[in-house]
């Protein structure tokens, strides 16, 4: 994120900020913006999110900063590295995989929140990427140090991840840019969706992989808020 907000310090001529949270009495001001009966809860008047890569925001021709990217790195499953490295794992260390936890799914909080911070854009700028044997998107075999292959397989429901985090996106197709919001429709009525761009590999993501998606979305949030950023 840092040399992505560097990147469009140095090809626009925008004043940007990179910040690494957003007060919730910040995201319920927005909501009230809209409706006034939207916003009104808060007991902890330091309540904030935090993503993971924080962040980055435009100044628009009337003085507001609008968001343009923001992101959030989160590993699940460590069988590979345990495989190579002859680690049993479980309760009695007898077992080649561990059966996937739930931790991964605390990310559909922010993602919502996020939602509510951008209630009246036509754009949501937030990627996730996923990493770990838990979000492998194709079976393969890990060859252990007794010889044997260990099959990682993308489709066993006490190993794969993918689909406890998939509703952020409306179950679309996963690794593609979402920043542009979706239309559509509903008994006449239009409605509009904001879906988290959602990126997952059992490999490691590697920061030159990460910054190509995040300047790619960066950019879209740009394109669509153009005419609010240069004088007419």
């Amino acid at each position: 994120m840092d040399k992505v907000f560097e990147g469009l310090q140095s090809k626009w001529p925008f004043s940007f900020r990179h910040r690494k949270e957003i007060p919730k009495k910040e995201i319920n001001a927005k909501l009230s913006s809209v409706d006034v009966d939207l916003g009104k809860v808060l007991f902890v008047e330091s309540s904030r999110i935090r993503p993971d890569g924080g962040l980055i925001e435009v100044m628009d021709r009337q003085g507001d900063y609008r968001a343009i990217l923001t992101s959030e790195s989160k590993h699940q499953g460590n069988d590979v590295q345990k495989i190579l490295a002859g680690e049993k794992q479980g309760k009695n260390k007898d077992q080649d995989l561990m059966v996937a936890g739930n931790a991964i799914e605390r990310v559909h909080k922010n993602i919502q929140e996020f939602r509510n911070f951008m209630i009246n854009e036509k754009h949501f700028p937030y990627v996730v990427f996923l990493q770990g044997s838990n979000f492998a998107t194709e079976t393969f075999f890990v060859r252990s140090v007794d010889g044997r292959d260990i099959k990682i397989a993308h489709d066993a429901g006490n190993m794969n991840r993918i689909d406890r985090v998939s509703a952020a996106s409306y179950g679309m197709d996963i690794n593609r840019n979402y920043c542009r919001n979706a239309f559509v429709e509903l008994d006449g009525n239009t409605q509009m969706l904001q879906a988290a761009s959602l990126y997952f590999q059992a490999d490691t993501w590697y920061a030159s992989e990460m910054a190509e998606i995040l300047w790619e979305v960066a950019l879209t949030s740009l394109e669509i808020l153009f005419d609010d950023l240069v004088e007419n």
